[in-house]
C-alpha cells in the first residue's frame, strides 16, 4: 500500500513518547467491554428464555446491544456521522495494512485484516451505542468518559510529538486534528444528553423525544401524493434545476451520512499520505538529480548522454510540477462525487418508490435477496474504498494528461520552437476535421438522395425506405474501402473514450463502467443497486405508513376487545362531535415547531383533491370509463359509474384515514385554511355563509368589544372544559399511583378508583357492573379516553390563539404534545404492571402544566385586549367585512 510507508515513518519518529496508538488501540478494549455489558445489562430482551427462571437476577437481562440502525435511523444523522469521522485514522491504519500484530504467512493476511477491523469496530462502539441507547443519563456519561479517554490520549500524543520526519512541523497534528474534532463534538453532544437526561430524571423537563415507527417526513411525503397537484409549478432557480433541491419531504438514512463524512476525512487522510510519498520521492529524485548534474559537469557538458539527461531533469521538473497542480483538480474531482453519489441515492430511491426501474439494468430488476442484505453492509466500506482508489488513479491520469499538455504546448513555446507547434497543431486540427466532414457529408448525401420524401409535411425525419437504389449500391461499394481505414481511427477513438471515461467515473459507485450486458462483473454497482432494494423495501413511505395505520388499527381493536365496556363513538348518537376525535389512535409525536396543524377531514373540497392525486390515478380512471360510456349499454353505463363512485368513496376513506393516523406536521396557512373548513367557533352559522378572519384590531371600534366578548366566551368555555378533564385524568393518575404502591390502604384506593371509573361511565352513557378484576383495563380505558379528549380540546384551541404571543401558544402547542404522548402510553398498555412510578409522576406534572398553561391564556386575554388577536369566523351580516380580513 502507499500509506504504510508513511504510518512506518510515524511510528519510528525520532521523537520521545509514551503513547503508542496502536498499543492504546488494543488495550481501549477492556474499557469498551465494560461499557457494552453494562448498555447490555440495563438492555432487556424481548423474549423470555429459560435461563432467566434459573436466576432471578437476571431478569430478562443482558439484551442485544446496537450501535446503530443502518436502515431506518433518520435521528442523530450527524451525530452518528461524526462518530464514524472519529474512526478516520484507524480505518486509514487498517487501509495502509500497517495493522500486523502477528506474523501470519501472505495467504493469511486477509484474516489478519479482518481481525484489524472487528478490533477496530469493537474499540469504537461505545461512541455510537452511547450515542443510540434508550438508557441516556448511564449512557450519556459513559459516552463522555471513553470520549475524554481518546481525546487525551490524542493530545498527549500530539504534545508529546508534533513533527514529523516528512511534512516537518506539525505533522502529527496535520494527521489527527480531523478526529481530535470529531471528538470534541461527541464530548459536546455527551454533555447535552447528561444535562437533557438528568432534567427529565428531576421532573424538569418533559421527554419528549420518543422512537417512532412513521417518521414524520415519511407521513409528509405520503400526504403530498394524496394532494391535488399545483397546475402551475413555481419556478425554479438555476441552482435547483442544475445542481441540486431540498426536499423536505426526504431525509437521508444515518448510514449515508456517516459514510460520507468518514469518506471525506479518508479522502483528507489519503491526500496527505499522497503527499508525504510524494515528498519522499521528490527528496530522492533530488539526489538523482544531483549526481546527474554532477556527472555533466565532469565531462563539461560535451558526453553523449548529456541531452538525454538533460531530458531526464526536464521530465523529473515538469512531473513534480504538474503533480502537485493536479492534487487540487483531482481532489475537487472526488469531493463533487460525493455529493453527487448522495443526489443520485435520493434520485434513485424516489424512483423505486415510484415503481421505476428503467434506469437499472434488466438483469438487476429482480436482485438476490442475499446479495441485498450483503450489499448493505459492503456499501459503505466499499464507497469509501472506491473514493479512495478513484482518487489515486483520477490523479495519475489527469497528471498525465498534464504532462502531455507541458510538452505538446507549453515547452515548444519555452524552446523558441511555437512556430512549429502550431504548425504541427493546425495539421492536425485539419485532418480530423475534413475527417469528420466527410463522415456529415455521408450522411447529408443518404438523407438527400437515398431516402424517400416525408410522409407527412409535419415528420421529423424521412421514413427508412430507399430511395435511388442503384446510386446506393455504388455508394456503398466505393465507400467500403474508405470506411476501413475509417474504421481503424473509430476503434482507436473508441478505446480511448472507454479508458478516459472508465477511469474518470471508477470512484462513482453508483454508475457502471461496464458495457451492457457485462455489469454483473462490477461488484460495486452490485452494492449499490442492492442497497437502494434493501432501504426500498424497509423504508418506502407509503408501505411504512401502511403499516402503521394497521398497527394503530389493530391497537384499538385489541383495547377495544378487552375493554368492552367503553368505545369511541363516531355515529350520529355520539355526544362528542366527529371533529373532535379526529385523531383517535396511538400516533407517533410530531417534530417541535412554533405551530402545530389540525389536519380535519374535509369532506367536500378535499376529496376531489384527493380525488384528482395519488398519481392521477382517479383522474385518468374517470376519463377512461367516460370515453367507454358513450360506446355501452346502459346496463353498462351505470356499472361503471358505481365503479368510480365506489373508487371516490375509497379514495376518501384512505385520505380520512391519513388524517387520523400519519403524524402531522404543516405551516401555518394551513391552520388557516383548516380552521376555515371545520365550522364555526363564535358560534351557530349556516355553512352557506362565508366567514373570514381578521385581527380584532382591524374591526371598528363600535364591534370590538362584541367580538371581543365572543372570542373570549369561546376560550372560556374551552378552559371550563379541559380544567375538568385535566383533573379528571389527574384524579385517574393519581389513583393508579396509589393502587400500584401496594399498601394497606390499596383496597380503599381500588375502590375509589371503581367509584371514579362508574361515575365517569355514566356520564359516557355506558353501563357498569361490579367485576373488580377488569378494574385496572376500565381504569386504562378511562384514562386513555380522557387524555384522548384533552388532546383534541387542545387542538381546536389553537387555532384560536393566533395572533397572541408566541410563548403562550408554544405553551398551548407543548400541552398538546403532552397529551398526544398521555394518550399513546395508555393505550398500548395492557395493566398497571405497564406503567411505572416515574412515569406515572411525570404525567401528573405534565397535568400541571397544561393546566397552568390555560389559566395563563385566560389571564391574559382578560387583562388586556390584543388587536393582534386573530378571530373569525367572522360573517358580513353581523361584521361588515373591512377589507383586512382573509376569506
Amino acid at each position: 500500500m502507499l500509506s504504510t510507508y508513511v504510518w512506518t515513518a510515524q511510528t519510528n519518529s525520532t521523537c520521545v513518547t509514551s503513547i503508542d496508538m496502536e498499543l492504546f488501540l488494543h488495550y481501549s478494549l477492556i474499557p469498551s467491554f465494560f461499557i457494552i455489558m453494562v448498555l447490555s445489562f440495563l438492555q432487556r430482551r424481548v423474549h423470555h428464555k429459560r435461563l432467566d427462571d434459573k436466576s432471578y437476577l437476571l431478569g430478562n437481562r443482558f439484551g442485544i446491544v446496537i450501535p446503530l440502525d443502518f436502515i431506518g435511523t433518520f435521528n442523530n444523522r450527524w451525530s452518528y456521522g461524526i462518530a464514524f469521522g472519529a474512526t478516520a485514522n484507524k480505518v486509514m491504519f487498517l487501509f495502509s495494512e500497517g495493522y500486523q500484530p502477528l506474523q501470519v504467512p501472505q495467504w493469511a493476511q486477509a484474516v489478519v485484516l479482518l481481525i484489524g477491523g472487528i478490533e477496530v469496530g469493537l474499540s469504537h462502539f461505545p461512541f455510537f451505542a452511547c450515542l443510540s441507547s434508550d438508557f441516556r443519563l448511564i449512557s450519556s456519561i459513559l459516552g463522555f468518559m471513553y470520549s475524554l479517554i481518546w481525546f487525551a490520549i490524542t493530545i498527549v500524543h500530539i504534545v508529546q510529538c508534533p513533527h514529523g520526519q516528512l511534512i516537518g512541523a506539525y505533522e502529527t497534528v496535520i494527521f489527527y486534528w480531523p478526529s481530535l474534532l470529531c471528538l470534541a463534538f461527541l464530548l459536546g453532544r455527551f454533555v447535552f444528553m447528561f444535562v437533557k437526561a438528568l432534567k427529565i430524571h428531576l421532573g424538569l423537563e418533559v421527554q419528549n423525544e420518543e422512537r417512532s415507527f412513521l417518521e414524520v417526513h415519511q407521513a409528509e411525503h405520503v400526504k403530498q401524493l394524496m394532494r391535488k397537484p399545483p397546475e402551475q409549478e413555481a419556478e425554479k432557480s438555476w441552482f435547483q434545476r442544475k445542481i441540486y433541491e431540498w426536499d423536505p419531504y426526504f431525509q437521508f438514512p444515518s448510514r449515508m451520512i456517516g459514510a460520507t463524512v468518514l469518506a471525506f476525512i479518508c479522502l483528507y487522510l489519503f491526500i496527505i499520505i499522497e503527499f508525504c510519498i510524494y515528498t519522499y520521492i521528490v527528496q530522492e529524485l533530488d539526489v538523482f538529480e544531483g549526481g546527474l548534474e554532477s556527472y555533466v559537469a565532469s565531462v563539461n557538458e560535451t558526453g553523449v548522454l548529456t541531452p538525454a539527461i538533460l531530458r531526464i531533469k526536464e521530465l523529473i521538473t515538469v512531473a513534480k510540477d504538474v503533480w502537485m497542480l493536479t492534487i487540487f483538480s483531482a481532489s475537487l474531482t472526488c469531493i463533487s462525487y460525493l455529493f453527487h453519489i448522495l443526489a443520485c441515492y435520493r434520485k434513485h430511491i424516489k424512483r423505486l418508490w415510484l415503481g421505476e426501474k428503467s434506469f437499472i439494468p434488466l438483469k438487476f430488476h429482480s436482485p438476490s435477496s442475499s446479495n441485498s442484505v450483503v450489499a448493505i453492509a459492503r456499501y459503505s466500506g466499499w464507497q469509501i474504498a472506491y473514493i479512495l482508489w478513484g482518487y489515486l488513479i483520477i490523479h495519475v491520469v489527469q497528471c498525465l494528461f498534464g504532462v502531455m499538455i507541458m510538452y505538446g504546448l507549453v515547452l515548444p513555446v519555452i524552446h523558441n520552437q511555437g512556430l512549429e507547434m502550431l504548425k504541427g497543431l493546425g495539421i492536425g486540427i485539419l485532418t480530423i476535421s475534413i475527417v469528420v466532414g466527410l463522415m456529415i457529408l455521408q450522411l447529408k448525401i443518404a438523407a438527400r438522395f437515398f431516402l424517400q420524401p416525408k410522409i407527412k409535411p409535419g415528420d421529423k425525419q424521412k421514413p427508412l425506405a430507399l430511395n435511388n437504389r442503384k446510386a446506393f449500391h455504388n455508394f456503398n461499394y466505393f465507400l467500403f474501402f474508405y470506411n476501413v481505414l475509417l474504421g481503424l481511427g473509430a476503434c482507436l477513438f473508441r478505446l480511448f473514450v472507454s479508458c478516459i471515461l472508465g477511469t474518470w467515473l471508477i470512484a462513482r459507485i453508483d454508475r457502471t463502467i461496464m458495457q451492457n450486458g457485462y455489469e454483473a462483473a462490477d461488484m460495486g454497482f452490485q452494492a449499490w443497486i442492492g442497497m437502494l432494494f434493501v432501504d426500498h423495501y424497509h423504508t418506502n413511505p407509503v408501505l411504512v405508513g401502511f403499516c402503521h395505520i394497521l398497527l394503530m388499527r389493530n391497537n384499538e381493536r385489541k383495547l377495544q376487545k378487552s375493554t368492552p365496556y367503553w368505545h369511541l363513538n363516531h355515529s350520529s348518537a355520539s355526544s362528542e362531535p366527529v371533529s373532535q376525535e379526529r385523531i383517535s389512535g396511538p400516533q407517533e409525536k410530531p417534530p417541535l415547531s412554533k405551530e402545530i396543524i389540525l389536519d380535519k377531514a374535509q369532506p367536500s373540497k378535499e376529496t376531489d383533491s384527493l380525488t384528482n392525486a395519488s398519481s392521477g390515478y382517479s383522474s385518468k380512471e374517470d376519463a377512461t370509463s367516460i370515453s367507454a360510456v358513450s360506446t355501452r349499454s346502459e346496463s353498462n353505463e351505470e356499472k361503471i359509474l358505481s365503479e368510480i363512485q365506489e373508487e371516490k368513496r375509497i379514495l376518501e376513506e384512505l385520505k380520512m384515514t391519513m388524517d387520523k393516523y400519519l403524524p402531522i406536521s404543516q405551516d401555518m396557512a394551513n391552520i388557516q385554511e383548516s380552521s376555515e373548513e371545520d365550522g364555526d367557533y363564535f358560534g351557530d352559522k349556516s355553512s352557506k355563509e362565508e366567514g373570514y378572519f381578521t385581527p380584532l384590531g382591524s374591526l371598528p371600534s363600535n364591534l370590538q368589544p362584541q367580538a371581543y366578548k365572543h372570542a373570549l366566551e369561546n376560550i372560556r368555555g374551552a378552559k371550563n372544559n379541559i380544567r375538568k378533564l385535566l383533573y379528571q385524568l389527574y384524579e385517574a393518575i393519581e389513583l393508579t399511583y396509589q393502587s400500584k404502591k401496594g399498601s394497606k390502604d390499596q383496597q380503599d384506593y381500588q375502590k375509589a378508583l371503581f367509584e371514579l371509573w362508574i361515575k365517569w361511565s355514566r356520564s359516557q352513557s355506558e353501563n357498569a357492573d361490579g367485576n373488580t378484576q377488569l378494574l385496572e383495563i376500565r381504569a386504562l380505558g378511562m384514562s386513555h379516553s380522557i387524555a384522548l379528549k384533552l388532546q383534541s380540546a387542545f387542538m381546536d384551541l389553537l387555532p384560536k390563539v393566533r395572533g397572541l404571543p408566541s410563548s403562550l401558544q408554544d405553551k398551548l402547542q407543548q400541552a398538546c404534545y403532552d397529551m398526544q404522548e398521555l394518550h399513546t402510553t395508555f393505550s398500548l398498555c395492557n395493566g398497571f404492571e405497564d406503567l411505572d412510578k416515574h412515569h406515572l409522576t411525570q404525567s401528573q406534572f405534565k397535568l400541571t402544566q397544561a393546566q397552568g398553561s390555560i389559566e395563563e391564556l385566560f389571564c391574559f386575554l382578560e387583562d388586556s385586549i390584543p388587536s393582534g388577536w386573530i378571530i373569525g369566523p367572522l360573517y358580513p351580516t353581523e361584521y361588515p367585512f373591512t377589507g383586512n380580513g382573509t376569506s
